[in-house]
């Protein structure tokens, strides 16, 4: 349905109307609108797409098509481009230290490029880890009536009759090390295991934020697992494009959708996915832009009564694909709202709550990736928060596919990644020992790393259940293993694992959530007296900046005050 907007309400009206903005519809002129088209609502597509990674190369094209469901719905589209860094070519060097910078580098480059020209509405296409939440942050800071499309998950690769992902390529390095495989093997493994376009295919940290996207109720209705390559992706943008000019006609914003309520649905998802532990930091970080407190320890406690249902990788069976082919986001929604356990009035982008639109959606008994939350995997989530003498501000840890949940043994600390990894390669990390990577926070490291290449090459040694790793950084979703991140306060804030010391005995609980160093009171404050700061290798740029501005995980590891800080909405200047 193509409506008929009155500019004078819209931002847009700021470079488009009056005799005053006649240099500003110059530009317009130039690039071949005519009148009739600078009149209409200025619609922003805001892509992450490039030629970075399979993640994001369909992106740009998916954005295009959008172009065609907004100028029937009587909008005007306007493409821009913002970047990302892709964790997975990022991984196990200096380059992941811009992993997370880059979350807050995309929120805050959409948000600028829709204030500088004023635009009405939003669509984001996102593909790599941090794209999603940081297009889904600038949809919440702005408040514009806003779709988040995701650009779909990689089809599985086929090695030896099975199907694979970059996990297993991540994993091979370790068996490789271990002198567990020949060299020809990791060369195979690696040619196949990534067959196209896409993001990763397990639940890791795309596939557990697309689902967020469907949950929280800023995505079309089962459209962010249909993988790339498919040709419905075509039209799913092309909706999305009609869909925010209903939402624009209706003035309906992500702050009417993403409620506090949302956010416990969307916590729920991420549990009962077995989904990564970003999800914990991407979500604060995200309510923080609304105005809504909701932080790991609010997180944690809906992790706590959410049954583990959906049957994917790393710690499970499938991927994204098989769960697009089971039914999708709405189809495990289905049997979780039979359950009581997501808020089925909550607003979503369709204009309809997320109870009417799981109403259009028929419970499938045949499939096998998507458990009944009556009969789950297991009764309690995928991913458990903890919070002990070790980690005041708390952690993080994935349970999904562990076969036991406590773990105590002396510590072995290492004070980088590098440090660490080298240790793993060389054989020198010992069954029975609790590995400590710190100084790799947010503020510490900056920007608080992923730990992938090293716990990948554990569990392909066989250490991956025979050693636990904490660290105040973070973990891939394709992840395995008893790996608890985001450990707070931070060692750059001497927090207790700063004082850690090799041999201090470690304690960690995942069935009652605790993690706690066993080391006296006053052993730890004399520590702490002759603790000294390190400077970092990071005394200018983008790195210097984010960590002088960085606030700590438990919260997000967000930069500025958010929502509750401000004067104004962008939306209705």
């Amino acid at each position: 349905m193509t409506h008929t907007f009155d500019k004078s309400k819209l931002p847009s009206r700021h470079v488009s109307v009056g005799p005053e903005r006649a240099p500003h519809r110059s530009y317009y002129y130039a690039m071949g609108l005519t009148e009739e088209e600078i009149a209409r609502p200025f619609v922003a597509l805001a892509s992450a797409g490039n030629d970075s990674a399979p993640c994001n190369t369909t992106l740009d094209a998916q954005a295009d098509a959008a172009r065609r469901g907004v100028e029937q719905g009587g909008g005007m589209p306007r493409r821009f481009n913002t970047i990302t860094v892709t964790d997975g070519i990022a991984m196990g060097h200096q380059g992941m230290k811009a992993s997370l910078v880059s979350r807050e580098v995309i929120a805050d480059s959409v948000e600028l490029s829709v204030r500088g020209h004023c635009y009405d509405a939003l669509v984001g296409f996102a593909g790599c880890d941090k794209s999603l939440p940081g297009m889904m942050m600038a949809m919440l800071r702005l408040n514009i009536p806003s779709i988040f499309v995701y650009g779909g998950s990689i089809l599985p690769g086929r090695f030896h009759d099975r199907d694979v992902t970059v996990k297993d390529v991540f994993e091979v390095v370790g068996r490789y090390a271990a002198g567990n495989c020949p060299l020809s093997e990791v060369h195979e493994l690696e040619r196949v295991a990534c067959p196209g376009h896409g993001a990763c295919g397990g639940q890791y940290t795309a596939n557990t934020m697309a689902c967020v996207g469907e949950a929280i109720g800023l995505s079309l209705p089962n459209s962010n697992m249909v993988p790339a390559p498919y040709t419905t992706r075509e039209q799913i943008a092309v909706s999305a494009g009609a869909q925010v000019m209903e939402l624009l006609a209706r003035n309906i914003r992500p702050r009417d959708i993403c409620t506090r309520q949302a956010f416990e649905n969307a916590a729920r998802i991420v549990a009962a996915t077995g989904g990564s532990t970003n999800g914990a930091l991407h979500l604060p970080a995200m309510a923080h832009e609304a105005g809504i407190e909701f932080d790991l320890f609010d997180v944690a406690e809906i992790f706590k009564t959410t049954p583990y249902c959906a049957d994917l990788q790393p710690g499970g069976q499938y991927v994204a694909r098989d769960m697009y082919d089971a039914g999708g986001v709405y189809m495990l929604m289905k049997t979780l709202l039979a359950e009581g356990f997501l808020h089925g009035d909550c607003l979503t982008v369709t204009g309809k709550t997320l109870g009417e639109n799981i109403d259009q959606v028929t419970w499938n008994p045949d499939q096998k990736v998507i458990y009944d939350a009556k009969t789950p995997i297991t009764p309690t989530g995928g991913v458990v928060g903890l919070r002990g003498t070790l980690a005041p501000e708390g952690a993080i840890v994935k349970v999904a596919g562990l076969h036991h949940l406590q773990f105590a043994g002396p510590a072995r600390v290492f004070d980088c990644e590098e440090e660490c990894f080298a240790a793993v390669e060389a054989r020198q990390i010992n069954e029975g020992e609790v590995i400590v990577i710190r100084y790799e926070g947010p503020k510490g490291g900056p920007g608080m790393r992923e730990m992938l290449s090293t716990t990948a090459a554990l569990y392909g040694q066989g250490m991956g259940e025979k050693v636990a790793l904490i660290t105040d950084g973070r973990f891939s979703g394709a992840t395995r293993g008893f790996c608890i991140g985001h450990v707070g306060p931070e060692a750059a804030d001497c927090g207790p694992i700063a004082l850690i010391a090799d041999g201090d005995m470690i304690r960690i609980d995942a069935e009652t959530g605790t993690i706690d160093l066993d080391v006296a009171e006053d052993v730890l404050a004399e520590r702490r007296k002759a603790w000294k700061a390190r400077v970092s290798d990071y005394g200018s740029g983008a790195l210097w900046r984010y960590a002088q501005n960085v606030g700590p995980a438990y919260k997000g590891a967000v930069t500025h005050p958010g929502a509750a800080a401000e004067t104004h909405v962008y939306a209705d200047i």
